[in-house]
């Protein structure tokens, strides 16, 4: 196949990983929509009940460097379905959980098969598809969060209500025994394969890799300005449903569904809609992309805030669909940004790293940051603060953008010691 070329069998893959991204983030948040029915029966307050999303968190974000290291060498499509079954298994034992400290312990596994695959799909994507597709084909891969949110969202505060907390576990752990199974016969592209001129069997040494990706700065712009959003997005998504049903008065399942569907229209609109504007940004000066995600970050940071001051469902939701859209124009072009700023042989691995990074000061502390402020004052008033690492990520994405316009041609050059297998 010659390079620069779309991959044979690259949409029926994509469609998979999709899918699986989708359940991956249903898992995720399902649990927000139940928290409240989890503090109440294991008696647990709001810093505690952060817990729950840290573990995961934490796990998370330790084994994805090493995820994305393997990735980089085996067989991507049996990692992916392996770290699939995982995950699936450990939300279904979520549920089945008779203590918080069993509780605890489930969603770390979670947390593990979860980084098998979320490192590695963005690299398989890359080698899928050219460069001048890869931002609208990511984007569509990265629709899969605020739909997987939302689901996990309306599921969560529907089922719990229904039937039980644990019931929503047990509803959202099976589809991903199926998804497994199809992953195993997705096609599995030569690494490089979109790439012209690129040698497929380059296998870079650890201590090179770490090496390379530390000194590339578009890299560090790139991550500290996700890292930021992560921080954001993470507590907003982990404490809004219980922020509208404790300080708001919404039912259960009124703050989740309605929350949910907000997450969903939102982000699906706002991520495909930051695909195309990525690729067309991208067509009109190489690093387009960045200027993209600063600039949506910059003006969802007051609109945020605003949404957390708001009394009327209208005025809540309407600024928070504004503030998520803007949110969610970033998910294609930032990651593609941190993709193409590196060499194939390299993606999965500089995924993972930057997935470790984006965590570690990101979402890990930000649901126990938020429910110690709220602890301390109100969720209204953690939700408000919360606006602020947006305005930052927004502002270093812009100098990272400045920055690049300046230097030009910022990409990891393929080192002499890499070994071939």
């Amino acid at each position: 196949m010659t390079g620069g070329q779309t991959v044979k069998g690259a949409h029926g893959a994509l469609m998979v990983l999709g899918l699986i991204n989708l359940l991956n983030y249903l898992d995720r948040y399902i649990v927000a929509g139940v928290l409240p029915k989890i503090e109440r029966e294991f008696g647990i307050d709001h810093a505690a009940a952060g817990a729950v999303g840290t573990v995961f968190i934490v796990v998370y974000m330790v084994v994805s460097p090493i995820s994305g290291y393997l990735g980089d060498r085996i067989q991507r499509r049996y990692l992916v379905a392996g770290s699939v079954m995982i995950w699936s298994l450990a939300t279904v034992a979520s549920g089945l959980a008779g203590s918080f400290l069993a509780l605890l312990l489930a969603r770390a596994v979670i947390g593990v098969g979860e980084a098998g695959y979320a490192t590695v799909a963005p690299a398989i994507i890359s080698d899928l598809f050219p460069k001048s597709r890869r931002t609208r084909m990511l984007a569509f891969f990265y629709v899969a969060i605020p739909v997987g949110a939302a689901a996990g969202y309306g599921l969560g505060g529907w089922i719990g209500e229904t039937w039980s907390w644990r019931m929503a576990f047990f509803v959202g752990g099976a589809p991903g025994l199926v998804l497994a199974l199809l992953m195993l016969r997705a096609p599995e592209p030569p690494r490089g394969a979109s790439e012209v001129g690129h040698d497929a069997t380059l296998r870079v040494p650890l201590r090179e890799s770490l090496r390379l990706v530390s000194r590339t700065p578009m890299f560090w712009f790139n991550t500290v300005g996700l890292t930021m959003m992560t921080f954001s997005i993470g507590g907003l998504a982990y404490w809004m449903p219980s922020f509208l049903e404790l300080e708001r008065g919404f039912s259960a399942t009124q703050s989740g569904i309605q929350f949910g569907a907000i997450t969903a229209v939102a982000g699906l609109s706002g991520t495909l809609v930051g695909g195309v504007l990525g690729d067309w940004a991208e067509r009109k000066r190489e690093g387009g992309g960045m200027w993209v995600s600063g600039i949506g970050l910059l003006l969802a940071a007051p609109l945020m805030f605003l949404a957390a001051t708001g009394r009327t469902p209208l005025t809540i939701f309407s600024l928070l669909f504004a503030a998520q859209f803007l949110l969610f124009l970033n998910s294609g072009p930032i990651n593609a940004a941190i993709l193409n700023c590196v060499s194939p042989s390299l993606r999965a691995f500089t995924m993972g790293l930057s997935t470790l990074l984006i965590h570690l000061f990101g979402d890990a502390i930000s649901p126990p940051v938020i429910g110690g402020i709220a602890q301390a004052s109100s969720l209204e008033r953690a939700i408000e603060l919360n606006a602020i690492p947006v305005l930052v990520g927004g502002a270093v994405l812009v100098a990272g953008a400045l920055y690049f316009a300046r230097e030009k041609g910022d990409r990891l050059p393929l080192p002499t010691s890499a070994s071939r297998s």
